[in-house]
């Protein structure tokens, strides 16, 4: 089965204007890269997806907040502060419901295609507005997709365990929200610790609560955390409690901020992380649930660093090996969109690596207390 590739050209109408750290030209670059390398020529394919309809945005959020979204989106003059809409972050723009039920819809569309067998694999290059709440915007998120998307596979598909694994460097805190004492979604975040970086929450004692308790995980990193120590947290973690809950689908958010170059954020990932994260999801989704995977993009506000971590990622859920040369023509459009083309004009990063090969404590800690805590609800020595 070819995996696929969600993408549509109006991603790019959220917009939250010229000023805001969220530029979606990067989606674009992002497929044309995909498309450059020849990925969608043979081993994938591109599907063009639809909004998503109001049950399955009722399914998440609330009647209230719907209202609200779509008056601001037909009026933006107005604003809503306690749902979040016309702040700094999340200011209001015309058509912004739309935009959001589009790349909700794509998520969706993502999970049907996997959830019915039409395919193992699929990734929607936009979505992953993973801070959303049931009745607030946050974070740049005005509908939460993975959320709308991991109800439908609950509810419409009939699964009984869905892993959410999110390596974006914010805590997903609304999708942490919505299944907090729901043991069907075991939730696993890692991201910069809290204390340093919005949205200041998922520190490793949240833990779900009621029946959810144990399945919610939280893996905070201090800054400036490198390829060693994020990878040592990261393979003590996940692969472990994947195995032990055995879910029926895997779904990943694949935020690309915590790059060493990404302007909002003080983790210092290079693409060699990444490479070996969607390694692992590979792995494991073969050995546990078929190989079923779906994903998602996230953050990620370097023009030139996204594409190429989402090709990365993309192409081993396509089972894709790519050089590192990137084609003349996506540079020459990048050079055009961003102003700039990455360094060495490469796939992956040559950055020499400036962390010595050990594993600082504070990683360690976190892990020590995840294993007192969640480890052991599920039996894991």
């Amino acid at each position: 089965m070819k995996a696929a590739l969600l993408y549509h050209e109006d991603f790019l109408a959220y917009d939250f204007g010229g000023d805001h750290a969220l530029r979606e030209v990067r989606l674009r670059l992002a497929r044309d890269l995909v498309r450059a390398y020849g990925l969608l020529d043979g081993a994938a394919e591109e599907i063009v997806p639809a909004p998503a309809g109001i049950e399955a945005i009722r399914r998440v959020h609330s009647p209230e907040y719907i209202a609200t979204v779509e008056t601001l989106s037909a009026d933006p003059r107005g604003v809503s502060y306690e749902h979040g809409l016309g702040t700094a972050d999340n200011p209001v723009f015309r058509g912004m419901y739309e935009a959001a039920a589009l790349q909700a819809g794509a998520t969706l569309r993502a999970c049907e295609e996997v959830a019915k067998g039409k395919r193992t694999r699929a990734f929607n290059v936009g979505g992953g507005f993973h801070h959303a709440m049931r009745d607030k915007a946050s974070g740049f998120c005005i509908l939460n997709d993975l959320a709308i998307g991991i109800r439908a596979l609950l509810e419409v598909h009939g699964l009984k365990r869905v892993l959410y694994v999110d390596i974006d460097a914010h805590h997903a805190d609304g999708v942490q929200a919505l299944f907090y004492d729901d043991p069907r979604v075991m939730t696993i975040s890692l991201h910069e610790d809290g204390h340093y970086l919005f949205p200041g929450s998922g520190f490793a004692d949240e833990i779900g609560s009621g029946e959810g308790e144990g399945y919610c995980v939280n893996v905070p990193l201090p800054p400036y955390t490198r390829d060693v120590s994020y990878l040592y947290a990261f393979q003590e973690v996940v692969p472990p409690l994947a195995r032990s809950f055995r879910p029926d689908l895997l779904v990943t958010q694949l935020g690309a901020d915590a790059h060493y170059l990404d302007p909002l954020t003080h983790l210092m990932l290079t693409t060699e992380s990444y490479e070996a994260v969607t390694r692992i999801f590979d792995e494991l989704s073969k050995e546990l649930c078929g190989g079923r995977w779906v994903a998602t993009g996230g953050g990620g506000y370097e023009v030139t660093a996204v594409p190429r971590v989402w090709t990365l990622a993309f192409s081993q859920m396509a089972g894709g090996r790519l050089d590192d040369a990137l084609p003349v023509a996506w540079l020459k459009e990048c050079n055009k969109v961003a102003g700039q083309v990455p360094a060495d004009k490469a796939l992956r990063d040559h950055r020499k690596e400036e962390e010595e090969a050990h594993v600082p404590r504070a990683a360690k800690r976190t892990v020590e207390e995840i294993r007192r805590t969640v480890f052991a609800v599920h039996g894991i020595k």
